[in-house]
């Protein structure tokens, strides 16, 4: 079995917080937003279509995993998902916490602002949240 390659990008600009059947779950290193985002850990992979069927339907189980903790966690008033894949060819699938009061609102969080880094200790403690949540 081939080792399971993470983009480099997506490696650099996030933060691992656990491992599902399908999925990696990482935190995006971008404290503007909680943007969480999932990698199913499959090589070549780009789109949703290149997975077999069953593993379609265990990303979508996943993404309402995912999605329900992290509404749950921030209390937000909408959710963003997505798969766009235009930067990062990977597929990768956002699951992006939305506030009102946030700097892109209502409008997309690709570019609206420069990437924020979280403080240490915030970032930490979400992280933490979110672990226990997400394994829960």
């Amino acid at each position: 079995m081939t080792e399971f390659r993470l983009d480099p990008r997506l490696e650099n600009d996030s933060v691992p917080l656990v491992d599902f059947g399908l999925c990696s779950v990482r935190l995006m290193k971008d404290g503007n937003y909680p943007w969480l985002v999932m990698i199913p850990r499959k090589n070549d992979v780009t789109e949703i279509i290149d997975l077999a069927p069953i593993e379609q339907i265990v990303l979508m189980e996943e993404i309402g995993q995912v999605s329900k903790v992290l509404k749950s966690i921030t209390a937000c008033q909408k959710l963003n998902v997505a798969a766009l894949g235009n930067m990062v060819p990977q597929l990768h699938v956002h699951v992006i916490a939305r506030f009102e009061s946030d700097a892109a609102w209502p409008g997309p969080v690709w570019g609206a602002v420069p990437a924020r880094a979280y403080e240490a200790q915030s970032l930490e403690d979400l992280v933490e949240g979110l672990q226990i949540a997400l394994l829960g």
